[in-house]
């Protein structure tokens, strides 16, 4: 039997219930692929993060309820914060192996800065198929990154009020979609929505890895280098995101939810 301790943490938020919610284990030993992708799908959340202590780092796996990603952002502060929240606040720093490379968490204040790496999106030819699937009939800007499609609209409202429909989209072949534009609200320079139905998380809460195609892309627009973002889901999300060369730098607060144990036979 091998008993796995975990932290349900918010990420992206100084509420409980509010942001994405991550599960984070505490593994003892190294697992089988085939046993963290189950106990991802018995949380049934948008990630549930994976910490395996590597020496003066921790090896780092995100799963969602169907697959492995390569990279997580709110799933990586949840990790940050579960350290910090188990080792009584004693440390600053943190270090991550991930399958997107090395990642650093620093704890500031009553926040926790990611450092990631940026993934600028190219423009590139419309899929109506997909604007179909959101209920558009167009877009400001149609582009990808390595991972998701970006399409950005003229007004905030649209973004708000769209209601995708999950089965059209779940035949498409990317990770996401973002959907952005520029914001209405004081203080916030651009909202998101984020859709991933094929992985099994119709919509992403607040996603943190979004941000790191968002980040480059807004900066170049808006002629800034640090921003203030918001994601428009039901639970709601804010962070901050600063561009520094290739590299995105993206801010945000976490709550504890719950704790407790897994029981593996």
């Amino acid at each position: 039997m091998m008993d796995i301790p975990y932290l349900l943490v918010d990420a992206f938020t100084s509420n409980v219930f509010r942001g994405n919610p991550a599960s984070v284990c505490f593994l003892p030993e190294p697992a089988s692929d085939t046993t963290l992708q189950a106990i991802a799908a018995e949380f049934n959340l948008s990630e549930t993060a994976f910490l395996l202590e590597a020496g003066d780092h921790y090896d780092l796996r995100w799963f969602t309820p169907l697959a492995e990603v390569d990279l997580c952002g709110h799933a990586t502060l949840a990790a940050a914060f579960a350290l910090h929240h188990r080792d009584g606040g004693t440390m600053r720093h943190y270090r991550f192996s991930t399958r997107s490379g090395e990642l650093g968490c620093e704890h500031i204040g009553e926040q926790f800065r990611l450092n990631f790496p940026a993934t600028p999106p190219t423009t590139t030819d419309t899929d109506a198929e997909i604007l179909q699937g959101l209920g558009l009939s167009g877009c400001t800007d149609f582009a990808r990154s390595i991972f998701d499609i970006l399409i950005v609209l003229d007004q905030e409202s649209t973004v708000a009020e769209l209601e995708p429909d999950f089965s059209a989209l779940r035949r498409k072949d990317y990770r996401g979609i973002i959907v952005t534009s520029t914001s209405d609200q004081p203080g916030v320079d651009f909202v998101s929505r984020f859709f991933a139905p094929g992985l099994g998380v119709d919509e992403d809460p607040v996603t943190g890895s979004a941000h790191c195609c968002l980040g480059p892309y807004w900066s170049q627009r808006l002629g800034k280098d640090h921003m203030q973002a918001k994601q428009l889901s039901k639970r709601g999300g804010e962070l901050t995101v600063s561009i520094q060369d290739n590299r995105v730098e993206l801010c945000g607060a976490a709550v504890l939810v719950a704790s407790g144990t897994l029981y593996l036979p």
